[in-house]
């Protein structure tokens, strides 16, 4: 399974992907009595937006991360809410299927995309919709150098992929009407954010089973090595029916 996450301190944080996702969601042409996937819910900010266009409908909120379904949950109760606990790389417990499926910050946590958009197609209804935004190619660019510094890197542990190559897999998958673009997304945090933002989002795998203190002095030691306390994101946008 994927990591669980701290999601009580990632609610609190100053995250830009609430904004992104609601940007994201506008993308979906719906009626309002659909049933949607949201495939990597979170905390559930935006999966809560998704409910709101869908006052007849309903939404299945799926997470790889325990804490993270549970603050969902927390934030949004049973009403036309269904939550599943699942690796988006393995078959995905989605029956009957869905007429669309939304995602935002979630893609490049998966390794294989190969199988993530296999298994999304496989839940998603002929003619259904898929809009979705995670990270692409040359996102985090400042931090991987600074990881880079001191000998360590993401390699293997997210994957910012390009949208060439996304096409090419979501093609082979079934789907059709296929758009992918990259576009930038700098985000400036707050003074005494950045170490907090960095320890819980961007390292949250790399720090994973250290100690308090052997976290805060690695993390410390990543910040400080970034130019600014700007984390900069790179968007990989995608849009796509399956056939």
């Amino acid at each position: 399974m994927p990591r669980d996450w701290d999601a009580a301190t990632y609610d609190r944080l100053p995250i830009p992907m609430t904004a992104w996702g609601e940007t994201v969601l506008g993308w979906l042409e719906l009626r309002g009595d659909e049933r949607v996937l949201d495939a990597g819910c979170g905390t559930g900010k935006v999966t809560e937006m998704l409910r709101d266009r869908l006052p007849r409908g309903s939404v299945v909120a799926l997470d790889g991360s325990v804490s993270m379904v549970e603050q969902a949950r927390a934030r949004l109760g049973d009403d036309r809410m269904e939550y599943l606990v699942a690796d988006l790389q393995e078959s995905l417990p989605v029956s009957p299927p869905v007429d669309a499926i939304l995602s935002t910050a979630t893609f490049h946590w998966i390794a294989d995309h190969d199988a993530l958009f296999a298994n999304l197609a496989a839940v998603l209804r002929p003619g259904g919709q898929l809009a979705a935004q995670c990270g692409g190619a040359g996102n985090i660019a400042s931090i991987e150098a600074a990881l880079g510094q001191i000998g360590e890197d993401l390699r293997g542990r997210k994957h910012f992929a390009t949208p060439e190559a996304t096409a090419a897999r979501l093609e082979a998958a079934g789907f059709v009407e296929v758009e992918t673009w990259l576009h930038e997304e700098p985000t400036p945090l707050p003074e005494g954010d950045l170490e907090p933002y960095l320890e819980t989002i961007c390292l949250g795998d790399l720090v994973e089973g250290m100690s308090p203190e052997q976290r805060r002095a690695f993390v410390h030691e990543v910040a400080s090595r970034m130019p600014e306390p700007l984390i900069d994101y790179v968007r990989l946008n995608i849009r796509a029916r399956k056939a």
